[in-house]
Order: C-alpha cells, then structure tokens, then sequence
C-alpha cells in the first residue's frame, strides 16, 4: 500500500525513538492513501461499472492487509528487502525477473502520477499538464537528493485528506443505496471488457508491488524488537481499513455522478465533477488541491524505491541519509527513473487513461512477486524459527490467485480482441 511507503520514506530520513514507538502513524498515512493512480482508477471504475466493483472495493481492505502483514514480517525477521532476499536464496535469475517487473511499473506509476500531479496544477493554474512536467520531475529529485523529503511529506499527506471530501459528496450525490448496497455486499462479476480491465486496475493500483517491497525495506531498516511486530502490524491495519473506506466512497460519488448517466471519466476535469455535490464550483479546485498533495507525497515514494531495489540487486550503497557523492549508483537510478517518467509524460497520453493503465500494468506485475514474498515469507533459511503463519500464508496464496485470474482473463481478452477497458 502506498501510505507505507510513504510512512517509510519518512522514517529512513530519521525519526526519534519516541517516534518509531508512537501508535498512529499507519491510520494517518492509511487516511492519505489515496495517490493519482488510484483516484483515477477508481474515478474511470465508478463512471464505468458504477457500483458493480463495490464488493470488490471492500474485499481489497483484507487483501492489503495479508499482503502487508506478511510483507512486514519478512522485512523484520529477515532484516532484509525482498529484492535482497530473492537474490540470495534463488539467485539472480529470479532477482532480475523481480527487479524488471517492478522497475517497469514503477517507471510507468511514476510517469501516471507525475501527469497526475502535472493535471492537478492544470486545474489549478489553467496552464497545459505538459509544462509542469519538467518543475514536478525536477523537485522529486531536489527533495530526494537534498533530503528535505521528511518535512515536507509531513505536510502534504495532510493536504492528501482532501479526498476525505469524497465521503461527502457520495452521500450528497443522493445515490441508489439499494443499489449500492447490493453492488457492495453481493459480489457479482461478468466478463464485460471494462469490468474486467476495472478490476485488474484496482487490484493493481491497491496491491501494486512496489508498496510491500517497501514495506520489507522499511522494517529491515528499522530493525524493531520482534515483541513489537504485532503492534505495527495493527497500526498498519487500521491504516488500509481508513483507507479502503475512502476508495469505496471515491467509486460510489464517481458512480452516483458519472456512472448512472454514462460519463466517462477521460479528464481531470471530469474526475473533478465527482466533487460537485459538495464543493459546487470549487470542485476543480478542491480536486486540485488533493491530487497534487497525494501525487507530491507518491512520487518520491516511487522513485525511491526504485532505487532501493536496483541497489538491493547489484549490492550498491543505498541510502537516503547518504550523500550523493557516497552513493552516487543509487541516486543516478533514481535520477534515472525520474527522467525516463517525465518522457513518458510527454507521449501525449492522457493524465487519466495513463493512471488507469499503470493500474492495469502493475496487477500483471503482481502475482512475481507475491508469489516470491510467500515463498521467502515460509523460507527456514531465511525466516528461522519465526516463519509466516501457515494460516497467513494460505490467505497470501488467495490473494495471489485472484491477482492471477484477473490477469489472465484480461490478457486473454486483450489477446483474443474482446478487450477494451
């Protein structure tokens, strides 16, 4: 999930022992989880299949949370990234199939929320996306090399809670609450393209892999008592029940605006109309302002991990507290992929369909590297006497396997002709 990553971000720049013992750092990175790449995703599901992913919606909030459970666990336990621990237990091959999965959808996310960012400051300032392109790109770097990242995400994940909004206006909206109900607690799925290209988006955007590899790095580098393990998990959890909470009420405000008339969402624009009902003519504004904060808080994110991984790969110093001079490989990656966005930026795809489709990239990257955390995750050699739950396993094993249908049916259709999306 992205709030952990953007929670570890925050302490690899250095937090106090009070700090890293503090209950509730999860629930407000949880809250502001809500990046471009999702709010898109499930803007364009809403005004697409209106309520018909709801149950789906809901059902992501426990998968996040197995996933980043185990995730953590390894990370604790292990005191290693996931990239690491792949490297030294199947060796290279299976490093390197990690590392490109990973790193191609990194590149992509990272190139769907800078033109989200870059659509926020459209809306805001009636200038054309492609000119913030660049500053947006540049800044990331800025932060990331100087290392002002930690004092500035501490504001901006508080701009995130803007999409809160959203749990107004699905009730301002005045939608179809049988409808939705029905839509959320009664799971149906057809195989019509868009249903099913929505489904992998969101699995994708929610369950993306950069976020649990993450999660390892983070735990590895904060090498918490093991006694505390069961406490950070909790937090965590808390963290993907708010945030699963507001992906519902984004899908049912998009559908109830957009979705019963046939609107599509194409634009930011259009996204923003979600948040008429409450913000009336503000609604660009109250958008913007949300968009930008969350894609401000995800790209560095993003970028960073990259880095991380590739570091992680072929032994490099990797370190935000470190120089550029000290760990000039692990920078120049993350330069690297930072530039390789911004020139996708420039492809002419739209901000929207960009950060609907890096959704559906990152679900058919996923099941690698779930599958390879699970094995890691019940890995004596690596885990000890301190091997994930059986239990945990088995459900990390569903999780994969609802990852894996939703990928193949996509690709069969796109195969076949029959997709659409």
């Amino acid at each position: 999930m992205r709030g952990a990553g953007a929670r570890a971000m925050r302490d690899t720049a250095g937090r106090t022992p009070h700090e890293e013992a503090s209950f509730g750092a999860g629930i407000v990175a949880g809250a502001s989880d809500n990046d471009p790449t999702t709010v898109a995703t499930l803007a364009v599901i809403g005004s697409t299949t209106t309520y018909e992913l709801g149950w789906l919606t809901l059902a992501v909030i426990p998968m996040l949370a197995v996933i980043q459970a185990i995730a953590a666990q390894v990370g604790a336990v292990s005191k290693k990234g996931l990239e690491d621990c792949v490297r030294s237990q199947y060796g290279r091959p299976w490093a390197l199939a990690a590392l490109a999965s990973l790193l191609i959808v990194n590149v992509l996310t990272l190139a769907a929320d800078l033109e989200g960012g870059s659509a926020a400051l459209a809306l805001l300032t009636h200038v054309h996306y492609t000119w913030w392109l660049v500053p947006l790109g540049a800044l990331t770097v800025l932060v990331l090399v100087f290392g002002t990242y930690a004092a500035i995400e501490r504001v901006l994940r508080y701009v995130a809670l803007l999409f809160l909004t959203y749990v107004g206006a699905a009730f301002l909206a005045r939608p179809d609450w049988h409808a939705v109900l029905v839509g959320s607690f009664v799971p149906h799925f057809d195989l019509r393209p868009e249903t099913v290209a929505g489904a992998l988006a969101l699995l994708g955007t929610t369950l993306t892999a950069y976020a649990y590899v993450w999660e390892t790095i983070e735990l590895s580098e904060e090498k918490p008592p093991l006694k505390r393990l069961g406490l950070v998990q909790v937090d965590a959890a808390l963290g993907i029940v708010i945030a699963g909470l507001t992906f519902w009420f984004i899908l049912i405000a998009t559908g109830a605006t957009l979705g019963v008339h046939h609107q599509r969402v194409d634009t930011a624009e259009q996204a923003a109309s979600a948040l008429a009902p409450i913000a009336g003519k503000y609604a660009s504004i109250v958008f913007g302002i949300g968009l930008l904060g969350s894609a401000l808080v995800a790209i560095p994110v993003i970028a960073g991990t990259s880095a991380y991984v590739a570091a992680e790969m072929f032994g490099w110093r990797h370190s935000l507290d470190a120089s550029f001079k000290r760990a000039p490989r692990f920078y120049a990656t993350l330069i690297g992929c930072v530039l390789v966005a911004v020139a996708i930026g420039f492809a002419g795809v739209e901000p929207i369909a960009l950060l609907f489709y890096s959704g559906i990239a990152g679900g058919i990257a996923t099941p690698l590297t779930i599958a390879l955390m699970l094995a890691i995750g019940r890995n004596k050699a690596v885990m000890r006497n301190r091997r994930v739950a059986p239990w945990l396993t088995a459900s990390g094993w569903c999780v994969f396997a609802v990852v894996a249908a939703a990928t193949l049916t996509y690709l069969a259709q796109t195969l076949t002709g029959h997709g659409g999306g």
